[in-house]
């Protein structure tokens, strides 16, 4: 197992198809803001800003599989966005369950300064929308706690797949 594990994370098919996959998701998130009409909140925007995390470690991954050092950073960049996407989508899970003028979020995006993305791409990263406002529902979740379970599947499967190349023994090279 641990063989098949590692082996994958070598091959481009699987790192196209996580970038495929985050892609589809940043694709649903554009269309449930400009064709359903939803507004991002600034929680929606730093989620998708993790989308974009993974994105570009799996493009990462997908140039250069073969070469451990790449495949690493990739990984860790993976990892890291899953991560921090987990934890952002269970905040605002939180905002939307437990209402209170405590527990709010920003209205504006506070990117880095030599990285406004909300000035430079306003139509993908600008926030309109209130975090505590429920606009989405499906099977009874809202969107926050979707995707907590999309985070906490890729960065369950980036922890697995870390571990396989970590793994060593008679298995492994």
């Amino acid at each position: 197992m641990i063989t098949f594990i590692r082996t994958i994370s070598r091959q481009r098919p699987a790192w196209a198809l996580l970038a495929g996959s985050t892609f589809a998701f940043e694709m649903c998130g554009l269309l449930f803001q400009h064709v359903m009409g939803l507004h991002p909140c600034v929680m929606c925007i730093y989620e998708r800003v993790a989308f974009l995390g993974i994105f570009a470690g799996a493009l990462l991954g997908l140039l250069a599989p073969q070469i451990k050092a790449v495949r690493w950073v990739a990984m860790l960049i993976w990892l890291y966005s899953a991560f921090r996407g987990l934890q952002l989508s269970l905040k605002h899970t939180d905002i939307q369950l437990h209402p209170s003028p405590f527990n709010t979020c920003s209205f504006f995006a506070e990117f880095p300064s030599w990285l406004p993305l909300d000035k430079w791409i306003p139509w993908m990263f600008n926030p309109t929308g209130d975090c505590s406002e429920r606009q989405w529902a499906f099977l009874g979740w809202e969107m926050p706690q979707w995707l907590i379970l999309i985070f906490g599947c890729y960065l369950a499967v980036a922890l697995i797949i870390m571990a396989g190349n970590v793994a060593k023994g008679r298995c492994c090279e």
